[in-house]
């Protein structure tokens, strides 16, 4: 048998968890919007809390965020995962 690897954009969000049942049907992959919180994969400082809000895009990679303990800051979709709903 032949596996394929399916190549995903470098700004790809990704979700931060996959249930089981997601595995057996589509995995697209998620789309950020406004006004969503996401979870940030790795603090921006060691005073910043794990989550963000989503504000609004300012390029394809790029969003302003939100942070509790920060403000409003920059961040990259590299930068955080979508919660599974």
């Amino acid at each position: 048998m032949i596996s394929q690897q399916v190549r995903q954009p470098e700004s790809a969000v990704q979700w931060c968890a996959v249930s089981l049942n997601r595995l057996h049907k589509e995995t697209a992959l998620p789309r950020p919007e406004a006004d969503t919180w996401v979870k940030l994969l790795e603090p921006l400082s060691p005073y910043c809390e794990g989550d963000a809000l989503l504000l609004c895009p300012i390029s394809d990679g790029e969003w302003a965020a939100w942070t509790p303990s920060q403000g409003e800051t920059v961040i990259n979709t590299t930068q955080f995962c979508i919660p599974q709903i």
